[in-house]
């Protein structure tokens, strides 16, 4: 079986090459950059070209039989920025590749959307894949706008595509200050003793889930997903800014730190709550969360701590 992944050197992607290679799988990366951006299994090949040049992804994507689809140019700050840049960055190329897949006859296409940001204001907690879908992002907005195209070719072309809607990763790789991941960006600000953003009394509430999982849900609806079916990946289990602190304050103190925290008003773009009901994902695939969230914390700081650089 050959795989694969658009964008696939990137903090999840990179992840899920290492699960598919163990599999037994051969695994092709394709990125925008000229080296991955985070080391790859030494049998994955990496081949760097722009997603917009039709010819080299249709090279890429030549005889294999699976491809899942990472490639984002933003992130949820980035896109209030400038709304127009995150229409014109993602979607174009993300409705060349599911062309291109038709007319290469994929058997299975996964697209990486988000969870975090396709609901909106939720309704009720935990959210299904029904619930209703109201981005407040540009960001999510224009992942919603992939399903939909995506959808729009499964129903007209029998694009074989599956769409999963991951929450929050967080990892021992993840990198701080890039608009996204409270944790990893909290942790190095600790190590450089600065002030922690939290906007609002306690901040946001989100669904948490170690790359790990993330990456062996993506495997999960890949092997065993249905083709135009959305599964939810997460932990089922909110945690807010202030908690988050609060689990890892115990160790950063012993390692002689402290935690400050900058209080800022509450953001009128900031989902309040977002949990993810992934009983679907589990009903399908037998796929199980197996990292705890006090485990995974334990484990981000103890790496952050090893190699920061005073």
């Amino acid at each position: 079986m050959r795989c694969c992944l658009i964008g696939g050197s990137g903090f999840i992607g990179a992840q899920v090459a290492k699960l598919l290679e163990e599999s037994g799988r051969e695994v092709v990366v394709f990125g925008r950059e000229a080296k991955p951006r985070r080391k790859l299994p030494e049998k994955v090949k990496y081949v760097s070209g722009d997603y917009n040049n039709r010819l080299q992804l249709q090279e890429v994507i030549s005889g294999v039989e699976q491809v899942i689809d990472f490639a984002y140019a933003t992130v949820p700050k980035t896109s209030f920025e400038n709304p127009v840049f995150d229409i014109l960055s993602n979607l174009p190329s993300s409705v060349g590749l599911f062309q291109e897949v038709v007319a290469a006859h994929i058997h299975k296409l996964v697209v990486v959307s988000s969870g975090g940001t396709v609901y909106g204001i939720a309704n009720s907690i935990p959210i299904t894949e029904d619930h209703p879908t109201n981005p407040i992002s540009p960001y999510g907005i224009t992942k919603l706008a992939i399903e939909k195209y995506a959808k729009m070719y499964a129903a007209v072309d029998k694009l074989p595509v599956i769409v999963v809607r991951p929450g929050n990763a967080y990892g021992e790789e993840q990198a701080a200050f890039t608009g996204q991941g409270f944790i990893a960006t909290a942790i190095q600000s600790i190590l450089m003793r600065k002030k922690i953003d939290v906007f609002g009394l306690r901040g946001t509430i989100r669904d948490y889930s170690h790359v790990s999982d993330i990456a062996s849900g993506i495997i999960g609806a890949l092997d065993f997903g249905q083709p135009d079916e959305i599964y939810n990946i997460g932990s089922g289990i909110g945690h807010d800014n202030i908690e988050i602190l609060n689990i890892i304050k115990p160790f950063v103190e012993q390692a002689g730190y402290n935690i400050n925290v900058n209080l800022l008003p509450h953001r009128e773009f900031d989902v309040p709550v977002n949990i993810l009901d992934c009983s679907k994902l589990k009903s399908v695939a037998g796929w199980e969360p197996r990292v705890s969230f006090e485990n995974g914390l334990k484990w981000i700081w103890d790496a952050a701590l090893k190699n920061f650089i005073k």
